[in-house]
């Protein structure tokens, strides 16, 4: 059974759950649900009393000693609670699709410090980092660089693929290399053991972790298999403990994985998306814990401390959002975003969101853990991080390093992966 929002508060605490939820952008009739909820479980205890009963019919008739009209009546009967009971059972799958429909539905509860507000202008801004004056003097979109296209090829990614599936070529591709391998190796540095998970997930991972039923839309699917193409390495990784239990002891769990991400973006135009702003294929690292609910919101302030590590060592300026309500996502209960400076478009670009699920996601994944004192079973509570996502990132690097012969200044803490101080655009067909 596919869970969520714990029942018992659902069921005795529906007004305060809604009060909550009205903070968020979806919708969900949580009246409709507790009614079929209501009603499913009415059924269900007429469903289990037919079973006792026609069980105890059952035992009756085997014990029975009797013979002729006494046998035909008891049998008689145990055939009549059977028609009945099956009716029953019936009338109880027939309610259970809309049941999940409607628990599925529902969206994970805001944490009670997520700041109100309705749209992305209510995001509160609650710190920055370096000088946004600092960058290079040259500085200028990095789609207008001169050569850009020899670098990233979009034209030929559209002739291949679609919009929006650029090729890297020469310096760049290195460069996205370099990226990686940086953010795998500080992810290592800060105990996160790396996976390579697959990058093609089934409905039950993109349910478990609250894609579904939600973001439909925005991911590629390959209905004849079954599939879709991984919108975020989160889906893959989280699910990786689907269905499993821990000790208490080994919590927290830290997890980092490098994948493709493909997003449909369906409706994304004009120039705040061009060049690397915003692309169908592009690379992520991507952080993930499973931590005790009582550390929930300390180990959140710790992945964004991770995040923020890896633009301070890129010098890169930058700025921090705590998400409001109306503006986080579908199974979010607390998020922040990071959002680095571009000195060439003058404006900033999100390449970090760092969030906690508390336990939404586990209860849809049933990923628990078992307290050290011997009590039941808990869920634990889920967290990630873009640790970072590669294209903005890409984006400030070539617009804030840039040089006045066109070449780009690579930050000191890739040379050892990049190889070279300096990156060019290449000048070959």
């Amino acid at each position: 059974m596919v869970a969520m929002l714990d029942l018992k508060s659902l069921r005795e605490h529906g007004e305060e759950v809604k009060l909550a939820l009205r903070k968020k952008k979806f919708s969900c009739d949580i009246d409709a649900f507790l009614a079929v909820d209501a009603l499913r479980r009415e059924r269900i205890s007429r469903a289990e009393l037919a079973r006792a009963e026609l069980k105890k019919a059952s035992d009756q008739l085997a014990k029975s000693s009797g013979a002729g009209e006494d046998i035909g009546n008891l049998r008689a009967a145990l055939k009549e609670q059977s028609v009945h009971a099956k009716e029953l059972a019936d009338a109880v799958q027939t309610l259970e699709g809309e049941w999940q429909r409607l628990y599925l539905s529902i969206p994970n509860v805001p944490h009670e410090s997520v700041p109100e507000g309705k749209t992305e202008g209510d995001n509160v801004t609650i710190s920055f980092w370096g000088d946004v004056n600092a960058v290079s003097p040259h500085a200028m979109p990095h789609y207008d660089i001169p050569g850009f296209a020899n670098g990233l090829d979009f034209a030929r990614g559209v002739k291949v693929a679609g919009a929006g599936f650029p090729f890297y070529i020469g310096d760049m591709a290195r460069l996205v290399r370099a990226l990686v391998q940086f953010f795998l190796s500080e992810a290592e540095a800060n105990g996160y053991v790396e996976f390579l998970p697959p990058i093609l997930i089934n409905g039950a991972s993109a349910t478990a972790t609250g894609q579904l039923p939600d973001k439909e839309g925005m991911m590629y699917e390959m209905p004849a298999d079954g599939f879709y193409a991984v919108p975020t390495a989160e889906i893959p990784v989280t699910n990786f403990f689907r269905d499993e239990v821990f000790s208490e002891a080994d919590l927290p769990i830290r997890r980092c994985a490098h994948t493709p991400c493909f997003r449909r973006e369906a409706g994304s135009w004009g120039k705040d998306v061009r060049g690397l702003n915003r692309l169908h294929q592009f690379d992520k690292v991507e952080l993930v814990k499973w931590v005790h609910p009582s550390r929930s919101l300390d180990e959140l302030e710790l992945l964004r401390g991770n995040a923020e590590g890896l633009l301070q060592k890129l010098e890169i300026p930058y700025r921090v959002l705590a998400i409001c309500a109306g503006d986080m996502g579908f199974p979010h209960s607390k998020q922040y975003d990071l959002e680095v400076w571009s000195g060439g478009q003058r404006r900033w670009l999100e390449v970090s969101s760092c969030s906690s699920f508390t336990d939404f996601q586990a209860r849809r994944a049933n990923i628990r853990f078992r307290p050290a004192d011997g009590s039941g079973l808990q869920f634990v509570h889920t967290l990630n991080g873009s640790g970072l996502a590669i294209p903005r990132v890409l984006a400030a690097i070539l617009e804030n390093n840039l040089q006045e012969d066109g070449s780009i200044r690579v930050p000191s803490v890739l040379h050892r992966f990049f190889g070279k101080e300096v990156a060019k655009f290449s000048t070959t067909v």
